[in-house]
């Protein structure tokens, strides 16, 4: 149970945020056991506690009222004149950030978490989506572009309510919703686009309704290419929870949704969404469902996490009791997609490895990606297929002070202001060229340019040193020094998925993404994949090997290639972004370090590549206090730095 916890935390602002819910699907339920609170500890309960402080705002910071702005309008190429676009970096969401109170920052302003897909019948459509907080709660934010990605246009998904008799129980007309979104976007093979939307209402912890309710929904975009979206959304699991239950479980969480556009596909057009669900047992497997008729409807839940003995740790020592003898069951982060031969792959994360759970000094604590098959349109899958082992970013407060019970990505050196919540997770493709031929992308804390001698000085190489006894977060030697550097995997099938070139094989001999020598000792992170039309293997990530970002928290984009043909696993590297991203101020902590930056990135790629990703290189706003008539002024932090927003960006890459 206390694995749980670790869950939760490395799924944090979302999970700790939504509160509880019980999940149903349109026809119908699944069923939750009573909440043990024996088999919560007071670390998870904790957690869950958290959603008040999170929700309702940070410790206000004064507003530096030195540095005051007479206009803040659209246009223009620098911060913080509201830029359209920051050298070759296109602005993808068009709003101008709104100003809001010190202790709400993030609220009403940030855009994170980014999805984006290319039409398949015209690569100059495309449509982006992210959590976009800019009505005060999260949401979703949806944008499209007509011209290859140039200029974007904002969009709008009608979500604020659904029908009620969506859910079981509910007898009013109509569902409202506090907040939502977790995006992702896809077309069929008819240029239609399609959003698959999380939403929740947040309970009495931080509202005056009790409601805990929660769904996700798809919405369809026909004929216009994302300007419009169908009203009221399609349920694809729903949860009426009227009161707000003590656990804040069950949870359903990381929806994802994938499209099977090939037009002479057995399952042309068929729409698959995954998700996991976090019970009040402690277990947390992975679901699909899937729609034969545009998102008109969807299927029961189908169990996609199968048990296998790749899972031998099963979390009855902490009070979990697996369902049906399910030892497979801690999971997270799922990632479908579809082959050209109609057969549909979940990859995800699993965390019932031997080692997951070693507390002692100086042991291994790799977990796993797993993935998971069906070849009958998703009414069925076969056992999972080990892609490979993997190590996952280090426990937070261990190395940097602050953000309990969640992983982060260190900078190096004394500094501590790199505390956001992040998480390695696996991002797949099958290759359209070849029905054989599939590869996953995975991080790696471990990996093949970690130094783990002890150097002749006494310094402490980068190796694993067991996991936290609290909630099992990985503790290791070396972090915050050039020994350690997070990397990207790269885990490839020639044989459907059967079997991949990583399956058993220590992270320290797998191929990585990132094969530049100012990489090798810098954090690579949040990557997305996909394969070119010829086949290629393209993958865009967040980098730490430009200027001074590896000391400083600062963050840039790179996209990496294959090159040399498909038979090797060689990839050369552009930059994306023209200059550095600050370290994150949005949704800060006392110090001013942001907490939450999102989850992923988003990448298309078809003839020419399209990375999304959340920037903070336009400053953040405020009232100037006491200012008559009213000003604006940048806010200085605690921790140094001026005050920042998230925006969403992307790049036309041409390689």
């Amino acid at each position: 149970m206390r694995r749980r916890s670790r869950l939760l935390a490395l799924l944090g602002g979302v999970l700790v945020l939504i509160g509880g819910m019980a999940v149903l699907t349109p026809s119908s339920v699944i069923r939750a056991k009573a909440f043990d609170p024996n088999k919560a500890p007071k670390v998870q309960q904790r957690l869950l506690s958290q959603a008040a402080d999170n929700a309702l705002g940070f410790r206000a910071v004064t507003p530096n009222t030195s540095s005051g702005l007479s206009t803040y309008i659209p246009g223009g190429k620098s911060a913080p004149s509201c830029p359209t676009s920051l050298g070759d970096n296109v602005k993808v969401n068009q709003n101008c950030l709104n100003i809001t109170a010190p202790n709400l920052q993030g609220r009403g302003q940030a855009q994170n978490e980014t999805a984006i897909a290319i039409n398949p019948l015209n690569s100059n459509q495309l449509i982006a989506a992210e959590n976009n907080y800019v009505r005060g709660d999260g949401l979703c934010g949806l944008q499209y572009s007509r011209d290859g990605g140039k200029t974007w246009q904002d969009s709008a998904v009608p979500n604020e309510f659904v029908r009620g008799r969506d859910f079981s129980g509910n007898t009013t007309a109509r569902m409202y919703w506090q907040g939502g979104c977790d995006p992702t976007v896809a077309w069929d093979s008819r240029g239609d686009a399609y959003l698959a939307d999380g939403l929740f209402n947040r309970g009495s912890g931080v509202s005056d309704n009790p409601d805990n309710s929660s769904s996700v929904y798809v919405y369809r975009s026909v004929g216009n290419g994302g300007a419009s979206w169908s009203f009221p959304g399609t349920p694809v699991v729903t949860s009426f929870l009227p009161t707000t239950p003590d656990s804040g479980l069950p949870l359903i969480d990381k929806q994802y949704m994938a499209i099977d556009n090939n037009p002479e596909s057995t399952f042309r057009d068929r729409i698959y969404v995954t998700w996991t669900l976090f019970d009040t047992d402690g277990t947390a497997y992975i679901y699909e469902a899937s729609s034969g008729d545009f998102a008109r409807s969807f299927s029961s839940p189908v169990l996609v996490s199968e048990n296998s003995s790749l899972c031998p740790n099963d979390y009855s020592q902490f009070g979990v009791v697996p369902k049906n003898g399910n030892k497979c069951d801690e999971n997270q982060f799922s990632d479908p997609f579809v082959g050209r031969d109609g057969a549909l792959y979940v990859a995800y994360n699993n965390f019932n490895t031997t080692a997951a759970t070693n507390t002692a000094a100086g042991t291994d604590n790799r977990t796993q990606v797993l993935l998971s098959k069906s070849t009958d349109g998703g009414l069925t899958f076969g056992a999972p297929v080990q892609v490979g082992f993997y190590y996952d970013l280090p426990d937070c407060s261990t190395y940097q002070g602050q953000d309990e019970f969640r992983a982060c990505v260190p900078e190096q050196g004394s500094q501590q202001h790199s505390i956001f919540r992040a998480s390695n997770y696996p991002s797949g493709g099958a290759d359209p060229t070849n029905n054989d031929h599939v590869i996953i992308t995975y991080g790696s804390y471990i990996n093949q340019d970690s130094n783990e001698t002890t150097s002749g000085n006494g310094s402490t190489g980068c190796a694993p040193n067991g996991t936290d006894p609290d909630v099992f977060a990985q503790l290791y030697n070396g972090v915050k020094t050039p020994a350690c550097a997070n990397k990207i995997l790269v885990s490839e099938s020639w044989n459907r998925g059967e079997s991949f070139s990583a399956t058993g094989a220590d992270p320290r001999t797998v191929a990585i993404v990132p094969q530049q020598a100012a990489q090798a000792h810098t954090d690579q992170w949040f990557q997305w994949f996909g394969f070119d039309k010829d086949g290629r293997a393209v993958t865009s990530y967040y980098d730490r090997q430009y200027g001074t970002d590896i000391t400083d928290g600062s963050n840039d984009i790179t996209l990496s290639f294959q090159v040399g043909g498909r038979s090797a696993l060689n990839f050369n590297s552009v930059r994306v972004t023209t200059s550095s991203m600050p370290n994150p101020t949005q949704f800060p902590n006392a110090q001013g370090n942001s907490v939450f930056f999102g989850d992923y990135s988003g990448l298309a790629v078809w003839d020419t590549a399209h990375p999304l990703w959340a920037d903070t290189r336009s400053t953040d706003l405020f009232d100037c206090p006491n200012s008559s008539p009213p000003a604006l002024c940048l806010l200085s932090l605690p921790n140094g730095q001026i005050a920042n927003d998230e925006d969403v960006f992307t790049a036309t890459i041409n390689f």
